[in-house]
């Protein structure tokens, strides 16, 4: 109604329609979709937190993604670059920070260095150093125990492995804790490792050339809000390719074969 302050359930609605607006490259109503998802949410937050409920982190991340890919759609990617960094910094530590940094580093990543990852724990064999992956192809693989995705990815990676490895091809696997096991069940930092360490892995067992290493901060520098997030780095450490989400073996092998040459 006019006049009426816009509910967090309608700003998440729009935000949708500004998505779907640029899925169709229609820019001009992407733009104005997003920027009214955006603003509404600006407005709101000066009342209530933005993790308060569950509409507005919705509204206002798709509504900060499509800006900023509508800007790199209109030829300033420079602008949408800046847009997304510094939204970046002003919600982090909010629900939508690894989803902001995603879309940041999908305009920004490639072509640069490969930083290296950080390690709370591991698992499987003891994750490899930077030194160690220097001269390597390394295919990065950001995966979840509770993603099916990133099982049905699996597969795909020991195909790709068995296939290269003789060529220094190497795949990495960053995972993180999230806070439950099984069928949702809440549990404890050491508790969610053994889970992983014990009957997960009893039932998904972890590739043997795969090292897993732990960490939060790993999947919030990467912008890991998509599981899986295939990472793909050249023998010089430079990022070739930021992909969330999965890829078929005939994508990901046309990726990694000239990086082999």
């Amino acid at each position: 109604v006019d006049g009426e302050q816009p509910t967090p359930e309608w700003l998440a609605a729009v935000s949708w329609m500004a998505r779907g607006a640029s899925f169709a490259e229609r820019w001009d109503l992407a733009e104005q979709y997003a920027s009214e998802a955006y603003e509404g949410s600006l407005e709101l937050m000066k009342e209530r937190p933005l993790d308060a409920e569950r509409f507005l982190p919705t509204a206002l991340g798709a509504g900060i993604e499509v800006l900023g890919r509508t800007y790199d759609a209109q030829g300033d990617r420079a602008r949408a670059v800046t847009f997304l960094s510094a939204a970046r910094q002003e919600f982090a530590g909010t629900s939508i920070e690894t989803r902001i940094q995603k879309n940041f580093l999908l305009l920004s990543v490639e072509g640069k260095p490969f930083p290296a990852l950080e390690v709370d724990d591991y698992l499987g064999v003891q994750p490899p150093t930077p030194d160690d992956l220097q001269g390597k192809v390394v295919l990065f693989f950001f995966w979840a125990h509770w993603c099916p995705d990133c099982k049905r990815q699996e597969p795909v990676l020991r195909a790709l492995y068995d296939e290269y490895h003789d060529s220094d091809f190497v795949i990495v696997g960053p995972t993180q804790l999230y806070g439950f096991v099984s069928r949702g069940q809440t549990a404890t930092p050491e508790e969610e490792l053994a889970y992983l360490n014990g009957d997960y892995t009893a039932q998904f067992p972890i590739p043997p050339f795969m090292s897993v290493p732990i960490s939060t901060n790993n999947f919030l520098n990467f912008g890991v809000s998509t599981t899986p997030t295939l990472v793909l780095v050249d023998r010089d450490g430079i990022v070739q390719r930021y992909n969330p989400g999965d890829l078929s073996h005939e994508e990901l092998a046309a990726l990694i074969e000239p990086l082999l040459e």
